[in-house]
């Protein structure tokens, strides 16, 4: 059989009497409070460098919007031949890249639910309805054209977003 190791029980102070039971739940209140307190400065510290971020970096978040803001003036300007005649989404310039990225499409419910869903069937378009009664969205963007069709249905535009994604120092002296 194999020999236990004992683990040396933590020392801890024990009330022998009520009046000891008393005091050590004084101590116990006082260690709880003081506890508190030092979780409320850390608090108001971590409160104080947020402010303090915050206020710094104001300007050069300022400065990025600009920056961005101006570079997409410049690429929207001068898209069909950085594009090559919008062939391609990405720019690639010496420094990183500019590029569009397409928001996905979506589905917009403008009436209840229930009254599309009797449209939808009225219209011998079950596809659009899932098993559990409700439109299936995903189906409605493969088939933007008919779902549009159904009235309460409207396809929203895709859109899209403009990205910035400069190289990092290592890559830009390579």
């Amino acid at each position: 059989m194999a020999k236990r190791t004992k683990i040396a029980a933590p020392q801890m102070p024990v009330p022998q009497s009520d009046v000891e039971a008393a005091a050590a739940v004084a101590r116990i209140g006082e260690l709880m409070r003081e506890l508190e307190r030092i979780k409320g400065r850390g608090e108001d510290q971590v409160a104080a460098i947020a402010a303090e971020v915050n206020a710094t970096s104001a300007p050069l978040r300022a400065r990025l919007r600009a920056e961005t803001e101006g570079l997409r003036t410049f690429c929207e300007a001068n898209r069909s031949r950085l594009t090559d005649q919008f062939k391609r989404k990405t720019v690639t310039f010496e420094t990183g890249t500019a590029a569009w990225r397409a928001r996905p499409a979506s589905v917009t419910l403008r009436d209840k639910v229930d009254e599309i869903i009797g449209r939808v069937k009225a219209l011998g378009l079950t596809r659009f309805v899932r098993t559990k009664e409700e439109i299936d969205k995903e189906a409605m963007l493969r088939e933007p054209a008919l779902a549009k069709s159904i009235v309460g249905v409207s396809i929203g535009s895709a859109g899209e977003d403009f990205v910035v994604e400069p190289l990092q120092m290592a890559e830009a002296a390579a």
